[in-house]
This record gives C-alpha cells, structure tokens and sequence, in this order.
C-alpha cells in the first residue's frame, strides 16, 4: 500500500511539473524561439543546397556558405552569405547588418556586373537569388515587427499567431508557427495574405544537434498559390568559431574571406 501511495505521489509530481513547464506568454514564447532559430553559440558557419521546383518540377540548384556573428545575444547581428555553385551566381556575395531598433542593412554584390546593389527594406520580401525564400528570411523577422497570440498548447508544440504590425511593409495579412517545445525551433509556419488565403508555407524536415544546439538540417519553403517550392539543406554546420568582425566588413562583397569559407576537416 505504501509503495503504490509513493508511486501515485511520483506521478503526480511528474504531472505537476510538466504543467510547470507550460509557458503562456506568446512574447516569452517568441523570444525564446528568435534565440534557438538564430542565435545558436556566439557564430556559426554552414554549407547550404538549395533546389528550386517550379510546378512542372523544372529545377534549379544553388549552393552558398553562410557565415554569422552575434554582436549581442538576442540583439544586432551580421550574415555573409557567398554562392559557389552553379557558375552562373559563383561570386554573388550577400552581406546583412541585422539592427534590432532600425531596419536592417542588405547588400548584394552582382560579380558579372560587378555591382554592389543595395537591398531596400521594400525589397526584403522579395525573392532571395531566384529561391522561394525571401531576403528576410536569412537573418530572420525581428519579432517586435509582429503582435503575438497563443492559440494553443499541443503536447509538442506551441501554436501561435502573429499579426504584422507596420501593415504596410509586407504581403502578408497573418501567418502562423509551430514551435517545438523541446527545442524552440520553429517547426512550421503558414503565411495567409491580406485576404486571409493560405499562400505559402515554411516547413523543417529535418533536425541534428550540433555542439549542444538543436539545428535545422533540411528545411522548404512552398508557394501554394503556384505550386513551387524550394528546399534546403545545410551541411558542415559549426558553432563558436571566432569568426573576426572584419569578415562582415563591406570589403567581403567583392575578396569574400576564403579562408573562413572552406569546408571543415576533422
């Protein structure tokens, strides 16, 4: 009798402790998800694939590094972005000064032009290099953009809702996550316009743990109003490299740092 007295009262703890675990703020939800989505260690590196369909499965495919250094956690970052494959984008270079207080600032560098173009914070979702990902979607969304709602609490998952704030500066009328409560990673997300139509859909496939950080390894964008999608897949994934500040400096669009853009060796 004793021992199933303990059992019951050990159950009912783990129950207790697993409602303790339930976040209901959709503000500390968010934030908690920019964190594991973005700012996983100090820098990271990564090779990414890329394979655009259109809807008759016509294909394109590029491949790029990405490189990132956090200036704060949770706050101003910067991305460089250097495609290699296919020849007719090798040497397009992308750089981002992520600002948490002010638009971002987006440069492209055309090499067949040799043209550094800036991208306008109009311009930021619009298409990335011919892709269904968006420039935004590289360095990510700031989430005081948007107001958040929680509509509900799987047993994987938190579900919210975002509405833009600046209705204006964007194509979309809402859009929906699934974050994982484990990770934090944002699952899935659904896009609606203005007149409330689904339209597009980002979705990971695939997660590995690299250096302690859960890490999206495969991931696709859907534009379900013309039935394209293009799909990710990143590769040689590492953290807390000491990539140096001049490395994101102006200057990389056209000399990109090759000695921070080679594959990593055991």
């Amino acid at each position: 009798m004793i021992r199933m007295l303990v059992s019951v009262a050990l159950v009912a703890m783990i129950a207790f402790d697993a409602r303790a675990d339930v976040l209901t703020d959709p503000n500390e939800i968010v934030a908690r998800a920019n964190l594991a989505a973005y700012y996983a260690g100090a820098d990271g590196s990564a090779e990414v694939r890329m394979l655009i369909s259109d809807v008759q499965d016509r294909r394109q495919r590029r491949q790029f590094t990405v490189l990132r250094r956090d200036i704060a956690d949770g706050g101003d970052q910067q991305f460089l972005v250097v495609f290699s494959q296919p020849s007719d984008v090798r040497g397009t270079v992308f750089l981002v000064d992520k600002h948490i207080d002010r638009d971002d600032d987006r440069w492209l560098y055309l090499p067949g032009l040799d043209l550094v173009k800036r991208i306008s914070a109009g311009d930021k979702r619009t298409s990335f290099v011919g892709a269904h990902y968006f420039y935004e979607d590289v360095s990510g969304r700031r989430p005081t953009e948007d107001t958040h709602e929680l509509i509900e609490t799987t047993d994987t998952a938190y579900v919210l809702r975002h509405v833009p704030i600046d209705v204006g500066s964007v194509e979309f009328g809402s859009y929906v996550t699934w974050i994982d409560r484990e990770t934090f990673l944002p699952m899935k997300i659904e896009y609606t316009n203005p007149a409330g139509r689904l339209y597009r859909r980002v979705e990971v496939l695939e997660v590995a743990t690299f250096d302690g950080h859960p890490t999206v390894t495969v991931s696709r964008v859907s534009d379900l109003s013309s039935g394209g999608r293009t799909d990710m897949q990143f590769r040689y994934i590492q953290y807390d490299i000491g990539l140096p500040a001049d490395v994101f400096a102006e200057r990389s669009l056209r000399n990109p740092p090759r000695e921070w853009l080679q594959r990593p060796t055991d």
